[in-house]
């Protein structure tokens, strides 16, 4: 079956979908390792989930068709959790009935209810840009792996770029922390707030009601605050509202900058032209120049095996699907090299995605390293500016203010490891 976009959100497609992907082959077959995927298809994370599940299954796709890894073949299961806790929870216990050795739920809510699941069971939880983030800390959530540069991680990635731009100094600047009031958007505070106290620059928050469709009363405060740096930080039309409103007030669209969810689709809702200057954090390269995205299009997209559009093979969204899945598929590897018989498990693939090594995914992402005390993976990533067609990089990848980050991570996975909250 191949999948698209359409078939994905109709709901005869979702309620048939782990009955028409081939759930029992790995019952059947020997050499088979379960990924469960449910992912929110329909309801709040639509603006990524569609792009993001794409990259995913087009790159199991080109793995698979070279014949696995170490003869082992990979199943996703995907399906639809709606982003709702009681149904994603449901598809978790049905992955793991299946032998499920790992699951990418996509939406930080779902992700933190899941905490105490899988680290009981010991099966292994993506949480790539969601989730917790002090789930960096290997050492107090062993089986849940950002393998991604969180808030934290991003936010003082920004701060750094800035910081340089402006010669080396922030003391006596002003920067705008636009972010929808919620727990996510209220995440890089902490870090927001302990650099302005070691840089000297004025932090000024505006906060704005989700899901962000009437940002009107928050840009112009904005503007008036006159600041030399801003900081958007939402999702799906909290992003494309805040940069209208932006342009709209006339900051100057090359000083804001927002986290790994700004996307070409975004771009295209407000204007490409409007948007020119706009920077983001890249955890990878963008675009269809990377040799992992080439093999995709000559060898699944090129065969008609693709699982979605062609013209969404390269976006932000679709290649963050590829380098999620390329380093869970690293752990793989790693597992069979260490084990090369299994037995498959949540613990054999744990000592695989523990051992992964200066993975750069052939250039995709910066070189990642994963240990049993760092599941961020170095918190390396760049900066992009949009130049109206695509977002090119400005900067080199590079990590920024770990220590304060990591200071903070451990503050609260100390705490979990106490109260188990």
């Amino acid at each position: 079956m191949s999948l698209t976009r359409r078939n994905i959100l109709t709901g005869a497609a979702v309620a048939a979908l782990a009955s028409q992907l081939p759930v029992r082959v790995a019952f059947a077959q020997d050499k088979t390792i379960r990924f469960s995927l449910p992912m929110d298809f329909t309801r709040v994370y639509t603006f990524v989930t569609s792009e993001y599940s794409q990259g995913q299954r087009d790159y199991i796709s080109l793995i698979n068709g070279r014949g696995g890894i170490g003869g082992y073949t990979i199943v996703p299961d995907v399906s639809d959790h709606a982003n709702d806790q009681p149904r994603a929870i449901e598809a978790y216990e049905r992955g793991k009935s299946q032998g499920a050795v790992l699951i990418d739920p996509l939406s930080t809510p779902v992700a933190r209810a899941l905490v105490p699941r899988v680290l009981a069971d010991k099966i292994n939880m993506v949480t790539a840009f969601s989730g917790r983030s002090d789930a960096a800390d290997g050492t107090a959530f062993p089986y849940v792996f950002p393998l991604s540069p969180n808030y934290w991680t991003q936010s003082g990635l920004l701060i750094d770029f800035f910081k340089q731009q402006d010669g080396g100094s922030l003391q006596g600047k002003t920067i705008a922390f636009v972010h929808i009031d919620t727990p996510f958007g209220k995440e890089p505070l902490p870090i927001l707030e302990k650099l302005a106290e070691k840089e000297g620059y004025k932090l000024v928050a505006f906060p704005y009601t989700p899901p962000g469709n009437d940002q009107s009363a928050i840009w112009p405060q904005v503007r008036r605050a006159r600041p030399d740096w801003v900081m958007f930080w939402g999702a799906g039309v909290g992003q494309t509202v805040a940069l209208t409103e932006a342009a709209r007030n006339g900051l100057d669209m090359s000083r804001v900058s927002g986290s790994v969810w700004v996307s070409e689709s975004d771009m295209d809702v407000v204007g490409r032209d409007q948007t020119v200057g706009v920077l983001k954090v890249e955890p990878c390269a963008s675009g269809r120049d990377p040799k992992i995205i080439q093999d995709i299009l000559s060898e699944v997209v090129g065969t008609g095996k693709g699982a979605g559009p062609e013209d969404k093979v390269g976006t932000a969204y679709y290649n963050y699907g590829v380098m999620i899945t390329a380093l869970m598929l690293e752990g793989v590897r790693r597992a069979v090299e260490i084990a090369p018989d299994g037995p498959v498990s949540g613990e054999w693939l744990n000592a695989g995605l523990n051992s992964i090594t200066d993975y750069t995914a052939e250039g995709l992402i910066p070189s990642t390293t994963i240990t049993p005390e760092d599941h961020q993976g170095g918190g390396m990533a760049r900066i992009a500016r949009w130049t109206g067609e695509r977002f090119e990089p400005v900067t080199d990848w590079f990590s920024a203010n770990q220590d304060v980050v990591w200071e903070e991570v451990r503050k609260y996975s100390e705490e979990f490891k106490k109260t188990g909250n």
